[in-house]
């Protein structure tokens, strides 16, 4: 008998550790409630998890097993239920951040302890941390060079589900808990529904559509030319073997300009991955610069500011938009993640780790590595990032992506009666001219090209200049 224990892994398809484990079953599959994990997480997270943990056990249970669910610190949990199901084995998918491999280590011993085998494997990556190195041994710290090798890469199949006589014939009366039973209130944004099914007919509609125009559409939000898969690879309800074989067949099914917008998309998994490998070789980054200056950066404490920006009250309509689909959907179109990122680092000259830990509580596709690689390029502090002296012109980049203003009217009801023009050069409209078109819409809270030339002061202070 194994365990198979689920983390990330929210799938019986193309799952390499439940693979793994059923070579020496039958397979008891397990899920533990960690409070030191749960203590992490925001309400949309965790309502997406139990979800998926709901469809999860129906796959299980189709199949004649269940999933054990349990409570506890999995160093003590673990080990009680390999000796309930007598099991010589557990088996699980690898972490990449500090944290989950501190935790890792723990349950090892743990298990050791209790004299059962243990057996983890790469399964939310495509290539194992690390094993993409420059030419010198070293990491990769600039994304294109790590692209080409990632690119070029024997990629591995998807891993076979598991049949009937793989699973142990279990049942679990355990519920799976409500967000209250788990301290949560209920989230304020409309979290999307989970499961397997649910990602893979995002992944169908995608590659036979959208994907051909992503190239050149994802940059723009009203467009929703994305896939809308990235909760669904935070938690693994749809592995990411099947996900890059489905958008490679997409991509081997055309040519020219298709094949290249296919492409395109391919980086982006490429990107995800980059940040995980930069993460695991550096699990300092989530809490500290990855790029070291020479003083600190004077970043300031701007708390009227920063709710401003929470609220998407700012005066810069872009802005406020992102920040209010964050609110209404725990979600922000990629595009508008890095402007309203930007604003808050070099408009509001805030410390990054503010808007990251706000974007920790509200998105539901919160990833430790993704989210840190995109606030720290965003501030100039991270790994290939955007050079302190770039510094994004909110109004510029609302009216460069979202010129009919259709992105901006969806979550700025204020604006929805005012024209795209006079959305687009509302930090030029004098007071009156504000009032008169949008009463309830607020001024611009700061001027970008003062805070503009405050930043790049901001920087070359910490650089020594």
């Amino acid at each position: 008998m194994q365990l198979h224990w689920h983390r990330r892994d929210l799938r019986v398809a193309d799952n390499a550790g439940l693979a793994a484990a059923t070579a020496d079953g039958p397979v008891v599959p397990v899920f533990v409630f960690d409070q030191d994990v749960l203590a992490h997480a925001g309400p949309p997270r965790v309502a997406f998890m139990l979800d998926a943990l709901d469809s999860l056990r129906e796959r299980y249970r189709e199949r004649g097993s269940d999933l054990v669910v349990r409570h506890g610190d999995p160093r003590d949990v673990l080990p009680a239920i390999a000796a309930e199901f007598d099991a010589d084995g557990v088996t699980w998918g690898k972490e990449v951040s500090g944290l989950g491999r501190e935790r890792d280590a723990a349950v090892r011993q743990a298990l050791d302890d209790a004299d059962v085998a243990r057996h983890s494997v790469q399964d939310a990556l495509l290539h194992e941390p690390g094993s993409i190195r420059t030419n010198q041994g070293e990491v990769y710290s600039v994304f294109t060079y790590f692209w080409k090798k990632w690119r070029d890469r024997e990629k591995d199949d998807p891993a076979e589900a598991p049949a009937e006589n793989d699973l142990a014939d279990i049942a679990d009366d355990d519920p799976i808990p409500s967000l209250t039973d788990l301290g949560f209130d209920e989230p304020e944004a409309d979290v999307p529904p989970a499961g397997t099914e649910t990602a893979r007919d995002l992944l169908r509609a995608f590659c036979e559509d959208d994907i051909y125009d992503y190239d050149d559409r994802r940059d723009y939000p009203a467009d929703e030319c994305t896939s809308r898969l990235s909760a669904h690879l935070k938690f693994g309800t749809i592995g990411i073997r099947e996900v890059y074989e489905a958008v490679d067949d997409a991509k081997r099914a055309v040519a020219g300009t298709d094949y290249d917008a296919a492409e395109e998309f391919e980086s982006q998994l490429a990107w995800r991955e980059f940040y995980s490998h930069v993460l695991w070789n550096e699990p300092s980054v989530v809490t500290e610069n990855y790029r070291e200056y020479e003083r600190p950066i004077q970043w300031n404490q701007d708390s009227d500011g920063l709710q401003a920006w929470k609220d998407g009250e700012t005066g810069y309509p872009i802005v406020d938009a992102g920040m209010r689909q964050l609110r209404r959907e725990s979600f922000v179109h990629n595009r508008v993640r890095m402007i309203v990122a930007s604003f808050l680092t070099k408009d509001l000259l805030v410390d990054w780790r503010e808007g990251y830990d706000w974007f920790r509580e509200k998105l539901v596709d919160h990833d430790t590595a993704n989210d840190n690689g995109g606030w720290q390029w965003a501030a100039s502090t991270g790994t290939d990032a955007q050079p302190y002296f770039r510094i994004f012109n909110p109004m510029t980049q609302g009216e460069r992506y979202d010129p009919d203003a259709e992105y901006i009217r969806e979550y700025v009801p204020e604006l929805r009666d005012v024209p795209a023009d006079a959305i687009h050069q509302w930090h030029e409209l004098d007071a009156g001219r504000r009032e008169l078109l949008a009463p309830d819409y607020p001024g611009p809270i700061v001027d970008h090209s003062h805070r503009r030339e405050q930043a790049i002061e901001m920087f070359e202070h910490a650089r020594g200049d």
